[in-house]
């Protein structure tokens, strides 16, 4: 049975419930079964050997889950190639493209967990009265480990960007 997080984080101020183990830096990075933007399925084993920077987010289309986004495609030029960030929604894929193509997102992959939803069980992420996923960042090393985990407490805020990134630089 998934656990449940009782006022895990809040969206507006109102307490939510996530779904989900509470991970944290040190545990093995769990897999997963998302859907890319040409619905072919993506897995961790697909990013073996990379740093990953995982970024949890509920919907594309909202403004903070935006800027987070084209964030860390800004960011990612400067990372170089043996590390690959991943912006999973619940977004649909086909949501997703057209969000990545109108905000020229292309150095970021997004990937959705509609389907399934193994993310967010997983990564303890899935927010159980609104059926998104919260907001939080998660860093696995080349070994498949997480070197760094960030549960945003409030939804509607932003991520530590320069502690993540951080996290980042120092598996490279």
């Amino acid at each position: 049975m998934t656990p449940e997080r009782e006022k895990a984080v809040t969206f507006k101020g109102r307490p939510l419930t996530l779904l989900g183990p509470r991970l944290e830096a040190g545990d093995a990075a769990p897999d997963f079964s998302l859907t890319r933007n040409d619905l072919s399925t993506a897995t961790l084993a697909d990013y073996a050997g990379q740093v990953l920077l995982l970024a949890s987010v509920p919907s594309l289309d909202t403004p903070v889950c935006d800027q987070e986004t084209r964030r860390f495609n800004q960011e990612a030029a400067a990372l170089g190639p043996g590390v690959r960030i991943l912006t999973i929604s619940m977004d649909l894929p086909f949501a997703q493209a057209r969000w990545c193509g109108a905000a020229g997102v292309d150095r970021v992959e997004t990937l959705s967990d509609y389907k399934d939803r193994t993310f967010g069980y997983a990564y303890g992420v899935y927010i159980k009265e609104l059926g998104l996923l919260a907001r939080a960042v998660f860093v696995v090393d080349r070994n498949g480990r997480l070197a760094y985990v960030e549960y945003v407490p409030e939804v509607g805020q932003h991520p530590d960007y320069d502690a993540a990134l951080a996290a980042v630089r120092r598996l490279q």
